[in-house]
């Protein structure tokens, strides 16, 4: 009893290798009976940020990539599986060279060349280790990463092993664990999820009270980790078309609005929304998108009353945008335009610009029409946002490409107007100050600079939902 309360509250603390290792050491603690099981299953479905993909999880872009790439050696994650735990990890070159120098003499006509490769992979392999050992000491960020991908590997290899020798078709077990896996469902614990079903494929089958199945709690609360379950499920078309107690298919709940923290801004919302509903009507029988449900409404209509709001909201929000964007695109235009006509220097008596033969009026012209040209069609495509009918379907893909086309223009044209009156003030001043040019670049990238810094977070996020992966890593 000491060591069951001695591991929960380790689990409770985070302490996710002081509770493995309880484990390893001592294989009758959690285990002893389903209950324990339980208790351990359910407190790890409550700690959503003990796993790389549960509900708050709090990496950014960078770091989530900097955490998919940093290897981690497996005695970081024990395993009471094997008693096994080397790796190519914990050998050093001249072992793996001892080995493959036995295997050449097991095998002489491709001894040699098995050698060579077995010496270049562990080559290859250290030198990986030392390149991220370097990295985490000269940014200790990297080395807080790895602890917690340690951590999460950790809490994964805690389920596998509570999982492990569960008499999964007692229905008692069933329906007292049943509780804990919808859970981790809510959450978006997918590598809990994943645990489960592995031990018993049964489990996809599994219904809560309101006859709700893991994908339908996954789509209800919008878990793309979990949903993305089902591409690898061979068990669809069984349980696509489970109703609820209501009637509800699975393609109703993809019509309700499920508000996210996670989205900014009521367009980006609706076109994630959009990209739900699409994604789960792919998926299901024809049939079931026109069957109705207790309020005689089918998933569309579900769609359009719950989104009736956010529409309204996303059309007001873009609108806003496109008219700030359009009045700063068009300001632009009319100042490039009159520089085009009213050239640095003067023109002679034959209008002929007295600075044409100059590098730098080169300079200048290019970039002025470069200018111009970018700041219309920034100006074209906030006009088609301002026009737009903004139906539903305008959201999932039309508005946002006119809006990241018309971002993109205008810095352009921004960036060229400052190239332009640099180009300018060094053919005017050049003669009297030769050294000017140093502080014109230098001042001509601060406006740039702040464009960049304050509309690229808006400009990745609107790209990466729109031509990235998407929130279930297909496109």
């Amino acid at each position: 009893m000491n060591e069951m309360l001695a591991l929960m509250t380790f689990v409770h603390l985070y302490a996710s290798d002081i509770a493995l290792d309880l484990l390893k050491n001592h294989p009758a603690i959690g285990r002893d009976h389903i209950t324990h099981r339980n208790d351990v299953l359910r407190a790890m479905a409550q700690k959503p940020l003990a796993f790389a993909n549960g509900k708050g999880s709090r990496l950014g872009r960078l770091q989530r990539l900097i955490y998919d790439c940093i290897p981690v050696e497996k005695e970081h994650v024990p395993s009471i599986q094997t008693d096994d735990n080397r790796t190519a990890d914990d050998e050093d070159i001249e072992t793996l060279i001892a080995r493959s120098n036995s295997h050449s003499r097991k095998s002489p006509t491709f001894g040699p060349i098995r050698q060579i490769t077995a010496t270049f992979g562990a080559m290859c392999h250290k030198l990986h280790m030392m390149l991220w050992n370097g990295l985490m000491h000269l940014a200790p960020s990297i080395k807080v990463i790895r602890k917690e991908k340690v951590r999460n590997m950790q809490a994964v290899e805690i389920v596998r092993i509570i999982c492990k020798g569960v008499i999964w078709n007692d229905p008692q077990n069933q329906q007292l664990l049943k509780k804990t896996f919808f859970k981790a469902a809510t959450l978006g614990i997918s590598k809990f999820v994943q645990e489960i079903i592995a031990a018993y494929k049964g489990s996809v089958y599994w219904e809560d009270e309101n006859k709700h199945t893991i994908f339908h709690v996954a789509v209800f609360h919008r878990r793309a980790e979990v949903f993305n379950l089902i591409y690898s499920s061979t068990f669809k078309s069984n349980w696509l078309g489970i109703e609820d107690n209501n009637r509800n298919n699975i393609l109703h709940f993809a019509g309700k609005l499920v508000p996210s923290s996670e989205v900014a801004g009521a367009a980006l919302q609706m076109q994630r929304e959009l990209e739900w509903f699409k994604a789960v009507e792919n998926l299901v029988h024809p049939f079931l998108r026109e069957a109705v449900n207790n309020d005689q409404q089918t998933p569309r209509e579900v769609f359009t009353k719950e989104h009736k709001e956010l529409v309204k909201e996303g059309q007001k929000w873009m609108k806003e945008t496109a008219t700030s964007c359009s009045v700063v695109a068009a300001l632009i235009i009319t100042v490039m335009f009159a520089a085009a006509f009213t050239v640095p220097g003067g023109n002679n008596s034959r209008g002929i610009a007295n600075f044409l033969h100059e590098s730098s009026f080169i300079i200048f012209a290019v970039s002025d029409a470069l200018s111009l040209f970018s700041s219309i069609i920034s100006v074209l495509m906030f006009l088609g946002i301002l026009t737009s009918r903004y139906s539903e379907e305008d959201f999932l893909l039309s508005l946002p490409r006119k809006l990241i086309i018309g971002l993109i223009a205008m810095f352009f044209s921004i960036a060229s107007m400052m190239v332009s009156f640099g180009a300018t003030i060094y053919l005017v001043l050049f003669s009297t100050w030769k050294w000017v040019f140093i502080p014109i670049a230098l001042v001509g990238c601060v406006p740039v600079t702040l464009f960049a810094l304050l509309q690229f977070p808006l400009l990745v996020d609107m790209y990466s939902s729109t031509y990235g992966r998407g929130i279930f890593g297909r496109k």
